[in-house]
């Protein structure tokens, strides 16, 4: 099963469906989203479209690993192989991430949020490294339009990390308001400094404080569009050029970037970013005098 996974992975790699045009390639066109379904409410676009298929995809399966590995009943004597890996989540979302950022008496408020941000964005990370048929080009089989494998990260849009950056933004401000008051919360982003630069100061803190929301989106849109857009390039350039000699290089040196992402650059990313809101939720609760 493991070998015929790999080999179906080894092959949506290797023919991409927007590849298959001799001499031509454009790797953005993978992340163009077209509307499945057009659901627009006066000027917001909330069409269905391949992210959000992505999405509810990841929202699915984050739900059910956490009942497979968090809630339901052992029977078991000893802990097994599902109860090791349950601990193993629980820890690094516990001690590495909440206990590290989040003062001891809000993690017990906060904990859930920052544990499922680690889940979830785990899942949808991993999720764009997976061939599913969840294109938007099909091939005629039977007279049916089924749709190509392809891969394709929904946390590589920018509007998709951008609204999970928006919420631990709101919470981090809400909580630093409810916690410490409002004027005393926003005494707290201004330094002590002398009166006469306070002004400046306050504007620098300001957009500070507003940078967060887009460094914190920005990085993860980064890292995961430029790991798909490597792997989509390298397996381009045989088609680009024209030549199958091309083949055992760009072949190989997508799956090791491919690797890569997938052992490395999925985690860490999913972890920076559960970490960094706990940070910043911490550092309102508790700020800096």
């Amino acid at each position: 099963m493991r070998r015929l996974l790999i080999a179906l992975t080894l092959f949506a790699l290797a023919f991409p469906s927007s590849a298959f045009a001799k001499g031509v390639f454009h790797p953005e066109d993978e992340f163009v989203l077209h509307p499945w379904v057009s659901i627009h409410l006066g000027p917001i676009d909330m069409s269905i479209n391949k992210a959000v298929a992505y999405l509810w995809l990841g929202t699915l399966l984050s739900i059910t690993l956490g009942i497979v590995f968090m809630r339901v009943r052992f029977r078991a004597p000893r802990p097994g192989v599902r109860e090791t890996i349950g601990e193993q989540i629980y820890e690094v979302a516990q001690v590495q991430i909440a206990e590290q950022g989040l003062p001891a008496k809000a993690i017990s408020r906060w904990f859930p949020y920052v544990a499922s941000l680690l889940i979830f964005i785990w899942v949808v990370n991993l999720l764009g490294f997976i061939p599913l048929p969840l294109s938007d080009e099909k091939f005629h089989l039977f007279g049916l339009k089924v749709p190509t494998l392809g891969i394709y990260a929904a946390t590589a849009s920018l509007s998709v990390t951008l609204a999970l950056s928006l919420m631990t933004w709101v919470f981090t401000h809400v909580e630093g308001v409810r916690y410490n008051g409002l004027l005393p919360y926003l005494k707290s982003l201004v330094p002590d400094v002398p009166k006469a630069m306070k002004p400046f100061i306050a504007v620098i803190e300001g957009i500070s404080v507003f940078m967060r929301l887009i460094s914190l989106s920005v990085r993860l849109f980064a890292n995961m569009l430029a790991g798909h857009m490597l792997i989509l390039v390298m397996i381009g350039l045989m088609f680009v050029l024209e030549t199958v000699w091309l083949f055992p290089v760009s072949v190989a040196v997508a799956t090791a970037f491919y690797l890569f992402e997938v052992v490395i650059v999925v985690s860490i990313q999913a972890f920076i970013f559960a970490a960094l809101s706990a940070i910043y939720i911490g550092s309102a609760i508790e700020p800096e005098h």
